[in-house]
């Protein structure tokens, strides 16, 4: 919005043509988010508190976490707010990868927000049952990869590209891309909404892989770096610089109240559109595997889960004291920031193995 009114204006002003630059226009989000989150946080959390839209915490989870009942919940949206509000503002609005992007990230949302308030407001425990969950989220994720195969232009948007390998792609059709963008849309969704169970734990690591992302979708918008990192050229997908400088901007505003001890829980309502906004400009950048690296404690988190569900079905045995592995480290007696630091350290490694993928080639 603030882009177009720039360029009407810079036929008058010659300065304000510093507004096309994608790096300004990627610090602005950030820094919109970050005010936005921090302005509106504080009035949020008295409201959420007044209508008692408080978390419930299960009995048979870590007794450290029965202090935490009746804390704030559904913070999210103040994310989701800040994210929508900034990317409309500094954003390129005619770029189809910006809307997909952000429609896919409030759908996600609205999603996690039928499911926290029938929890909090309506006190079902059960909210949103888990078939109607997955069957949105498969619908939006689905129709995602769909929009994004028959928009493409080029062939290597709709590649798959091996990182730390030189000229290594394999030419996907319509079936094998749509498959495996569904897959890492709602995969990753799922994963960052496991991950959300402690203070700060899931913010902080979607904030960095958001950030290393953002330096992938400049690198592929733009054909001299793109060509001599030898990544595939994607014109356009710089506009994402924006969407993920507000999503680090609205994460490190949500952190501000949700570092420990936390102020306020994200709910579904934000982990479930989060989790969804990294797998999706992951695929447009062309950097499912990447992400998978860079997101590794999703993917530990998710695992830890799907084993411990398997082995007990199974053999009756569980391999952890209790999943997710977070709540494992837990009744091993990490106290709780231990734990949160250690994943947040684990994730910056990741990420800038994810990283040096772009020169490991």
């Amino acid at each position: 919005m603030l882009l177009w009114l720039a360029d009407l204006l810079s036929q008058y002003f010659d300065e304000l043509t510093v507004f096309r630059y994608l790096t300004l226009r990627g610090i602005l989000g950030v820094l919109t988010a970050l005010v936005i989150s921090l302005i509106i946080g504080p009035y949020m959390i008295r409201k959420l508190g007044q209508y008692q839209i408080g978390q419930a915490v299960r009995d048979d989870g870590p007794q450290t976490h029965l202090s935490k009942a009746g804390t704030p919940t559904m913070g999210g949206s103040l994310i989701l707010v800040a994210i929508a509000v900034s990317t409309l503002l500094w954003a390129d609005l005619t770029n189809r990868y910006v809307w997909i992007t952000l429609l896919v990230t409030l759908f996600f949302g609205a999603i996690g927000w039928v499911d926290d308030y029938r929890k909090v407001v309506e006190r079902n425990p059960r909210g949103l049952p888990a078939r109607w969950k997955y069957f949105w989220q498969s619908v939006i994720g689905a129709g995602a990869a769909v929009a994004l195969f028959y928009s493409s232009s080029l062939p290597q948007e709709t590649s798959l590209f091996l990182p730390f390998f030189k000229n290594v792609s394999l030419e996907m059709g319509p079936i094998i891309f749509i498959l495996l963008s569904y897959f890492v849309i709602v995969g990753s969704s799922n994963a960052v909404n496991l991950t959300d169970g402690l203070d700060g734990l899931a913010i902080m690591p979607t904030v960095m892989v958001a950030a290393a992302l953002a330096i992938f979708c400049y690198l592929s918008g733009h054909a001299q770096f793109a060509e001599y990192l030898l990544i595939p050229h994607l014109p356009g997908s710089g506009e994402l610089i924006v969407f993920c400088g507000a999503l680090v901007g609205a994460g490190l505003g949500f952190l501000w109240f949700n570092t420990y001890p936390a102020q306020v829980f994200m709910g579904d309502v934000g982990a479930l559109a989060l989790g969804a906004a990294l797998g999706v400009v992951a695929v447009i950048v062309r950097q499912e595997i990447v992400l998978f690296i860079m997101g590794g404690v999703f993917v530990m988190e998710t695992i830890s889960v799907i084993l411990q569900v398997a082995s007990f079905r199974l053999t009756g045995r569980r391999i952890f004291r209790m999943a997710p592995l977070h709540h494992h480290f837990e009744l091993k007696g990490w106290p709780e920031p231990r734990v949160i630091v250690r994943f947040w350290v684990v994730t910056v490694v990741l990420v800038l193995v994810g990283l040096a993928s772009l020169k490991i080639r």
